[in-house]
């Protein structure tokens, strides 16, 4: 920097940038706005306060001053401090985030029927309280409150690090969409329906997950299944009260052949949380369509039974009195023209799932839950029963880490056998105990 021509108040300047520079130098590259604050300020003390001259803002009256340099150095500063007030706010306009749950455990199950029997079984499981996953979730700022969104969520076993949901790459949910707080959301993609939206929530499997879902989660609550092919609105939240309705295309010419539907609504006021829901599968298990089964199957594990159209529906909610929360529950589903034999050799299968909970945070670390289901099923004539204990205990080890203990009891009429969803198989008599010790890590 020339002397030449500078003012007296310039040339005290110098000296100060330059130590400036040999600090930052020294420092190892300080941040960009401290280099800003320390040049500044180095121009306002030196320049303003030099002694015998009247104090003047060289920022704020350039023209007080003949040294091009200085001048320099100023319009490079505003120019820094401009771009990254400009790189903020786009920071601030779309992110990305990228999570997950590694959820395994031992399980035992005391009965599975064999060729020659029922026998024991001892097993490493994945996703026992949470289905192990990882996703990535994001949002872009659009402007007058709208936003662009997206969910891409695969699952996964931990076991064996294969992956889930029949070998999909983002097998549990994949959608973009729109949202704004005056018009609500509207997403395209494989995503839930409204009875999982909804009423699963308020059941008990949503904390003791698949080993308490309803018998061979006829409801559906347990998400044995996704839509496909699926457009989905939801409307803004209003005084606390919700709907939702969800449209899966068969991408078919027959455009009712395997094509889906559902609506429902919440409303969630305090410790009060409400759900309801209705849902609807036309002859699923087309590939391509909008459900994914196998319609020729006969056996209980297959998600839709074997049937030319599923209706399910159910109601539900929770109120929290502290730290317990008590739930009541009521679902149904219907299996039209099923070919799987539970009370009868084929036929249309009805359900009826009663449920009733409770939950309590005993410590901060400390949550226990408990759980009864009777489930009635009804098929060309015949009728049988299910009766299930769940209960369980999780502690955290810390916000993201958590151990549990769950365990299960089944109990059915002598027409059925019992069968713990997701616990090895069927057993060979009518009565079936399940338990499990893991942990749980989220990120």
């Amino acid at each position: 920097m020339s002397r030449r021509g500078s003012c007296r108040r310039c040339r005290a300047v110098e000296p100060a940038l330059r130590r400036n520079a040999r600090r930052a130098r020294s420092a190892g590259r300080p941040p960009r706005r401290a280099w800003l604050r320390h040049a500044y300020q180095a121009l306002r003390n030196k320049h303003e306060q030099t002694k015998g001259v009247r104090r003047q803002s060289l920022l704020r009256n350039p023209n007080k001053c003949e040294n091009p340099e200085i001048f320099y150095v100023k319009k490079f500063i505003i120019v820094l401090a401009s771009s990254s007030a400009i790189s903020g706010v786009a920071q601030a306009q779309s992110s990305v985030t990228l999570y997950g749950i590694v959820d395994a455990g031992i399980l035992y199950t005391s009965n599975v029927k064999t060729t020659g029997g029922g026998k024991a079984l001892w097993q490493l499981a994945s996703g026992n309280e949470s289905g192990s996953r990882w996703g990535l979730t994001g949002t872009e700022d659009l402007g007058g409150g709208l936003k662009a969104v997206f969910k891409l969520e695969n699952g996964f076993n931990v076991n064996s690090g294969t992956l889930g949901q029949g070998g999909r790459e983002f097998g549990r949910q994949a959608y973009v969409g729109l949202a704004g707080d005056r018009f609500g959301t509207f997403t395209m993609g494989r995503q839930y329906n409204a009875i999982q939206d909804f009423v699963s929530r308020q059941g008990v499997a949503s904390i003791l997950a698949q080993f308490a879902t309803h018998p061979l989660d006829n409801d559906n609550l347990n998400n044995t299944y996704r839509t496909d092919n699926s457009v989905k609105y939801a409307t803004p939240v209003i005084a606390g009260f919700q709907a939702e309705a969800t449209y899966g295309f068969s991408n078919s010419t027959s455009f009712a052949n395997n094509r889906a539907f559902s609506v429902g609504a919440t409303y969630m006021n305090g410790p009060l949380n409400l759900g309801a829901g209705y849902a609807r599968a036309q002859q699923p298990g087309t590939i391509g369509g909008a459900i994914v089964g196998n319609p020729s199957s006969s056996t209980p594990s297959n998600p839709l039974l074997g049937a030319s159209r599923v209706d399910q529906w159910g109601a539900g909610g929770t109120y929290a009195f502290g730290p317990l929360t008590v739930g009541l529950l009521y679902s149904g589903a219907l299996y039209v023209n099923s070919n799987t034999a539970l009370t009868a050799p084929r036929g249309t299968i009805h359900f009826q799932n009663y449920e009733g909970s409770v939950r309590y945070q005993v410590t901060p670390a400390l949550f226990l839950a408990l759980g009864e289901t009777y489930t009635n099923v009804h098929q060309s004539g015949a009728s049988g029963h299910y009766l299930q204990t769940s209960g369980g205990a999780q502690y955290l080890l810390s916000k993201r880490t958590d151990v549990y203990l769950n365990a299960f009891y089944q109990k059915t009429s002598r027409n059925l056998n019992a069968a713990i969803d997701a616990a090895g198989g069927t057993s060979s008599g009518t009565s079936q105990t399940a338990v499990v010790l893991g942990m749980r890590h989220k990120f």
